[in-house]
């Protein structure tokens, strides 16, 4: 009983941050990887990183990466994004999720962006790269109804 009331008090004295990381550290854990893996992309665009985005991305440094990652740079990098706020949730399970990105650019122009993110083998990456080839010996989904 004695056990309890010291239990009781003590939480009672810890801060918000301590009781969420307490709660849960593993998901803790996840949203600050996933975090990371948007400020790295984020830390690409501003950059102009074409090495950085393919490892953020989770991609082969490939010929088709290079390209589709230099688009992306064309399209968004180098406007000196500053970062206002990430929030990550575990909606797909706890190696998947989304992330939802607020910023804005040096001029003070608003951007929001989400991206899925995935954890492999440890490491948070985003998935920002759409047109990556298919496997040799696979074939990629269809949407087409099967033949009876």
């Amino acid at each position: 009983m004695a056990v309890l009331a010291v239990l009781a008090v003590a939480s009672g004295c810890s801060s918000s941050d301590d009781k969420v990381a307490s709660a849960s550290p593993s998901s803790s854990a996840s949203a600050d990887g996933a975090r990371k893996a948007v400020e790295t992309y984020v830390n690409a665009l501003n950059s102009r990183s074409v090495t950085d985005l393919i490892a953020v991305g989770g991609v082969k440094d490939a010929k088709w990466s290079r390209q589709e990652a230099a688009q992306i740079l064309a399209d968004r990098g180098g406007r000196g994004w500053k970062i206002k706020g990430v929030q990550i949730e575990h909606d797909m399970g706890p190696d998947t999720g989304s992330a939802r990105l607020v910023a804005e650019d040096k001029a003070g122009k608003p951007l929001q962006d989400t991206f899925t993110v995935m954890r492999q083998k440890g490491t948070w990456h985003l998935v920002v790269f759409t047109h990556q080839p298919t496997e040799p010996g696979k074939e990629p989904a269809s949407t087409d109804k099967p033949g009876s």
